[in-house]
């Protein structure tokens, strides 16, 4: 090659110079340190947790356990957080028992509890509430149709200062009756209870320890946690989370629950609204009884004296008398309620946020 076409080829070099290819270790330790630093940062941002209990109760669900455990160990492996799991088996009749202590073989940081017999989904939450070591606590159902990724949602929001954080199934997939049957006890539980929330229900919620020290559920009272921490004053919101198609088993909601979940929104209004003043309630109802019934008697009297009416044909007038009874009746549990009030009080029933 002559002097001339090496001299062309050098400019040409210069002009378009070769880009250099990084080298693949460099990249892959670039990659390494962001995402250390990705994760020292969300350590940061939950820094004010010590310790995060995830709380799983369970009913036969033997092929859901496996995956579920791999899904919250991968959301908690983004956080960097001291964890444990808490499986609460609620007298499972399949193999789940056993998966769980297979679980508890692999990793030290999971726990079980497990019933001799069903009790029902309030009791295994209980128990576990009774149990857990963590100061932020995440409940979640067993069948997959939470996401655990959700958890660093929740744990985000519970730090902003909230006592509880309830997950919104914003889109939903269950079955059509179990879909629209909750819709309407959201609606009524939200009319009653005052509280802005959508989902009541839903499985995947946050907690401050302190909340669960001063609330008992029982029944069917599960569904209306929201409104037990909203009675004892403590911060209630929501965020939206993912919700996902049932991938084995079986729901286990049933016709009876809709009834149960009635019977347990009124007990909740009760004893949330007017456990410590039943004469707002008895006595109400109980004094407008009494003086409708009051009124209608009154006017058959008249028609009766001045009007010479036959009063033995008047159906109105056996109305007027038994809202009378109604009302009296009524007005004198009210008064009873507030004797045993009055001679049952006791300070540890107020929940206190803070004192010197």
């Amino acid at each position: 090659m002559s002097d001339s076409e090496n001299q062309n080829k050098q400019r040409n070099q210069e002009k378009n110079p070769k880009p250099q290819r990084k080298r693949y270790y460099y990249r892959n330790k670039k990659k390494q340190y962001q995402n250390k630093q990705d994760n020292r940062q969300k350590s940061l941002a939950f820094s004010g947790f010590k310790k995060v209990s995830i709380l799983v109760p369970l009913f036969n669900e033997e092929e859901s356990l496996k995956p579920l455990y791999n899904e919250i160990k991968k959301s908690l492996n983004e956080i960097n957080i001291q964890y444990e799991i808490l499986f609460v088996d609620d007298g499972s009749t399949d193999n789940s028992l056993k998966i769980i202590k297979e679980l508890c073989n692999i990793d030290k940081n999971i726990r079980f509890l497990s019933f001799r017999k069903n009790h029902g989904k309030s009791a295994a939450l209980q128990i576990g509430f009774n149990n857990v070591k963590g100061d932020a606590i995440i409940t979640m159902d067993a069948d997959l149709q939470d996401d655990p990724s959700e958890i660093v949602t929740l744990l985000s929001k519970l730090q902003e200062g909230y006592d509880l954080v309830s997950g919104w199934k914003k889109k939903r997939y269950d079955p059509f009756i179990k879909k629209y049957s909750s819709r309407f006890f959201n609606y009524t539980t939200r009319v009653f209870s005052g509280i802005k929330i959508h989902d009541f229900n839903c499985g995947l919620k946050a907690y401050r320890k302190e909340v669960l020290d001063n609330i008992h559920v029982y029944g069917e009272l599960h569904r209306y946690i929201p409104v037990l921490a909203d009675w004892q004053g403590y911060s209630v919101t929501e965020v939206p989370v993912k919700h996902h198609p049932r991938r084995y088993g079986k729901t286990k909601f049933g016709i009876s629950r809709f009834f149960k979940g009635f019977v347990d929104l009124i007990t909740v209004v009760f004893t949330t609204r007017y456990i410590k003043r039943p004469m707002h309630l008895f006595g109400f109802f109980g004094a407008l009884a009494f003086m409708v019934g009051f009124l209608i008697n009154l006017y058959l009297t008249y028609e009766w004296i001045y009007r010479d009416i036959s009063l033995s044909r008047r159906p109105l007038l056996f109305l007027g008398i038994l809202l009378i009874i109604v009302g009296i009746q009524s007005f004198s549990i009210g008064l009873l309620g507030e004797f045993m009030v009055h001679n049952s009080k006791d300070d540890s029933e107020y929940s206190v946020k803070e004192k010197k």
